[in-house]
């Protein structure tokens, strides 16, 4: 055998030893682009934003249920206080206005002077004809507020004054829906009452006066009440205190009638 021959043969091996039993280094990894890795920070972005509205849904639904609980406990106190509260004997009496009717329940067994005082008006009708004819509302804006109507001290239907029934002894209040005889003194009420639209305690009895006397409420139609309360007013018209306050036009009351049956 040549040199020659004998070199190819141990060459030949070698080559197959270098292509089967060495391996080749990998090539390096290929780094991200750009887009790749804004994608991949908006990706997680993205999961961070859902996984933070999943948690904030989550506490929403568990503060609603919460809040669904305590008014629902509310609710429960507040039904069982009224079933052990005590009822109070009431005449309903409708006033029909030109813009509807207003159901009031007079406090005949809390109130009695001052309800039985306001039927005698109701019985001989005396409010045919009348109207509400002022709403009160705060300047700046503040809740509460009344609207007043009746006779205007028209001297063919006034009667003699109804001494004060004050809400020190009658235990009601000047709240949202009341009825109360308007009056310059105590004593000196007569056939003209306002209903409150929203609360103001201050018009109640305390230590230190003796407050304006509470003897209904309404039961129905105080959207009604509320619509007088948002009547047109003028600005110059009443005086003193009342300026500003008087409805132009006034809302008429057309009849003021006992509840069938009452």
């Amino acid at each position: 055998m040549t040199a020659l021959a004998t070199l190819c043969r141990i060459a030949l091996p070698l080559a197959l030893l270098g292509m089967t039993g060495t391996q080749t280094a990998p090539a390096a990894a290929a780094r991200p682009t750009e887009e790749e890795i804004q994608a991949r920070i908006e990706a997680d972005l993205a999961a961070q934003a859902k996984a933070e509205a999943q948690a904030r849904a989550e506490a929403a639904k568990r503060q609603a249920d919460a809040d669904a609980a305590e008014e629902a406990r509310i609710a429960r106190e507040a039904q069982a206080a009224q079933a052990s509260a005590p009822t109070y004997r009431t005449v309903p009496v409708i006033l029909t206005t030109s813009l509807g009717t207003i159901t009031i329940a007079l406090e005949v067994e809390r109130a009695p002077i001052t309800s039985a005082y306001f039927l005698r008006y109701v019985d001989e009708k005396r409010f045919d004809g009348t109207s509400f004819y002022r709403s009160f509302k705060y300047p700046d804006g503040t809740p509460g507020g009344f609207i007043q109507g009746g006779t205007q001290n028209d001297p063919k239907r006034i009667l003699k004054p109804v001494p004060h029934e004050p809400t020190s002894k009658t235990g009601l209040s000047h709240v949202n829906g009341a009825v109360s005889i308007a009056q310059a003194a105590p004593g000196t009420g007569t056939g003209d009452f306002f209903i409150m639209v929203g609360s103001i305690k201050g018009f109640d009895a305390d230590a230190t006066q003796p407050g304006f006397a509470v003897f209904g409420r309404v039961v129905e139609g105080m959207d009604v009440v509320r619509a007088i309360a948002d009547a047109p007013r003028s600005a110059t018209a009443g005086e003193g205190v009342m300026r500003g306050q008087m409805l132009d036009p006034t809302v008429k009351i057309l009849t003021a009638r006992r509840a069938p049956g009452s």
